[in-house]
Parts: C-alpha cells; sequence; structure tokens
C-alpha cells in the first residue's frame, strides 16, 4: 500500500466507519456521499478489500471506495468499478493523500483481477492516474454530467476493445439524494 506524508492507506476495518462517515460530510460539505458508503457497504456486492482508508498518526484522514457497476448495451454486459467517492478531509488536502488513495486503490483492483474504472470527477486530477473521456470510448452514463467529469480507464491494455454501452450503477447510487 501507498504512503504519502507519513500516511498510510489501508483496507478499511469496522473501527473506521464513523470516522469514514465524518470525513464524507466535511469534505463534501453535505450528507450525500458518507450515505452512499453505507448504503454500498450494507449491500451485498461491496467489496471490503475495495474500501481504503489514509491514515495518518492513528486518525483516518482520507477514504476511497471501489463498487462493482456494468457497462451494459444491446447483448453484452460488461464488469467494471466506479470509483466513488474519494474524500480527504479539508486540512488534509492538496498533500499527496487523495493521491496515495488513487493509487493504492487502483493497484487493490488490478491485484483482485478488475480491469476497467469508471469515475465522475474533476476533470484535471484524474487523468494523471490514466482516466481518459469515457464518451469517446463509448460509454454512457445513465445522468446528465459533463463529458470532461465522465471518465474510465483501462487497468489491462485492450480491455475497454469491444466494450460500448451504458454504465449501470447498483441501487445504493439512484437512492441517495
Amino acid at each position: 500500500m501507498e504512503k504519502a506524508n507519513d500516511v498510510k492507506v489501508r483496507v478499511e476495518t469496522a473501527a473506521d466507519i464513523h470516522a469514514v462517515r465524518k470525513l464524507n460530510k466535511k469534505a463534501f460539505k453535505g450528507n450525500s456521499e458518507s450515505k452512499l458508503v453505507d448504503a454500498i457497504r450494507e449491500a451485498d456486492y461491496f467489496i471490503p478489500g475495495l474500501s481504503l482508508v489514509a491514515e495518518k498518526d492513528g486518525v483516518v484522514v482520507g477514504h476511497i471506495l471501489f463498487t462493482p457497476i456494468r457497462i451494459v448495451d444491446a447483448k453484452n454486459e460488461t464488469p467494471a468499478l466506479a470509483l466513488a467517492p474519494m474524500a480527504v478531509l479539508p486540512e488534509f488536502q492538496n498533500k499527496g493523500i487523495g493521491s496515495a488513495l488513487v493509487k493504492s486503490g487502483l493497484g487493490e483492483c488490478k491485484k483482485a483481477g478488475h480491469k476497467i474504472i469508471v469515475v465522475v470527477g474533476h476533470d484535471e486530477y484524474y487523468p494523471r492516474f490514466g482516466f481518459v473521456k469515457a464518451a469517446a470510448k463509448g460509454l454512457e452514463l445513465p445522468f446528465e454530467a459533463p463529458d470532461e467529469v465522465f471518465m474510465v480507464l483501462e487497468l489491462v491494455p485492450g480491455a475497454l476493445d469491444g466494450v460500448k454501452g451504458m454504465v449501470e450503477y447498483p441501487a445504493a447510487f439512484h437512492a441517495v439524494e
């Protein structure tokens, strides 16, 4: 796992749940993302090893979550993961913690055999990790968002060959306001 500025990235434990909830509320200035994380944790598709925290001096200062999704067209369903959410406490932002979370998370996803990651996020942030515009690869979102914030990453070269269609998020993503 990654280390940045004395920050350790590790798999989330049950003891981290309250801290993760608080940091998502602070980072996103609301409850939506913390409710999303809670809903995903309670779902049968939750992958515990893909919910990671960044810890500094025993305090959880960041969190990243990857959730199974599908890319669907008229003939095929392709498994993928959604990176959502990724949060760092405001006072720890711009110190490399988010990058450590993303790099470590992508490594864990690849080790677990996943091939495709989708993110709706900052268009100037995620390309540094290899994310490209998903619409240019033939992917669509089930909701409105600017093309530049909808991105995809192939963890395995060629994983998107012949893959086009709508990204289908699990129910937890639709249930949160």
